[in-house]
């Protein structure tokens, strides 16, 4: 590996309005403090994280490369440039850690095809924190992304990946937009057998966070207001 590329570090962020370090380690705020050049999903959220972590930083001296769903793959693979001038690049999550339901995994796989070294730094991930906290199969499981949006198609993945869970002792994880968690959790008590066991984590690292497992009998009788609110879903049957 050339020790004249720069490197691209993956930069995690928090997980909502608390103090950066807070979650963060010292080491994260060091790291932004070195950087000027980003490459970021929203150019406003990544200037308010960079200013509240690193206030003393010069915020024009920041170069910013939006990687959003409208940018293309030519324009992207141009974000590592500055590392073959041997310039530090920082991939900034929006939320959590790059590249793990996050953009970004692109861009780190050019860096190794271009022989540029990659940095993961430590920081919250709502997904594994989601998975200590349940007390479900932490040795076997699986993070699925979204479920289907179409009602009979959800309904239709929820029931496979039941099976498959108890097939092979695997843990579902996924997630869902949150305007939708209400809709999904009433779903899921609905599809679900009753003695399987669902995990709800909600605002994980936040004054607000709420963490319960229970088999779907118990939750049938507890209501809860997840609109609106970032949550993760788990789901094991034994």
């Amino acid at each position: 590996m050339s020790t004249k590329f720069g490197k691209l570090f993956l930069i995690p962020t928090t997980l909502g309005q608390n103090e950066p370090l807070e979650v963060l380690p010292i080491s994260v705020k060091k790291t932004v403090e070195d950087l000027d050049f980003f490459i970021v999903e929203n150019e406003k959220s990544a200037r308010r994280f960079i200013k509240k972590i690193a206030p003393r930083k010069s915020q024009p001296s920041l170069r910013l490369f939006l990687l959003d769903k409208y940018t293309s793959e030519f324009e992207s693979k141009s974000f590592i440039d500055p590392c073959f001038q041997g310039i530090h690049v920082g991939l900034l999550s929006e939320a959590g850690v790059p590249a793990i339901a996050d953009p970004g995994a692109n861009i780190v796989m050019l860096a190794h095809h271009k022989n540029v070294e990659v940095v993961p730094l430590v920081g919250p991930s709502s997904i594994i924190l989601a998975m200590m906290a349940s007390g479900l199969n932490g040795q076997n499981f699986a993070f699925n992304g979204y479920l289907p949006i179409d009602n009979t198609e959800r309904k239709k993945k929820i029931k496979e990946l039941e099976k498959w869970s108890k097939e092979h002792d695997q843990t579902q994880i996924f997630i869902e937009t949150p305007y939708r968690n209400q809709k999904l959790f009433t779903e899921l008590k609905n599809s679900l057998t009753p003695a399987t066991y669902l995990s709800v984590a909600v605002d994980l690292t936040l004054s607000t966070e709420y963490v319960k497992t229970k088999t779907v009998k118990e939750w049938k009788s507890e209501t809860l207001d997840l609109h609106k609110r970032p949550c993760i879903f788990i789901f094991h049957k034994y």
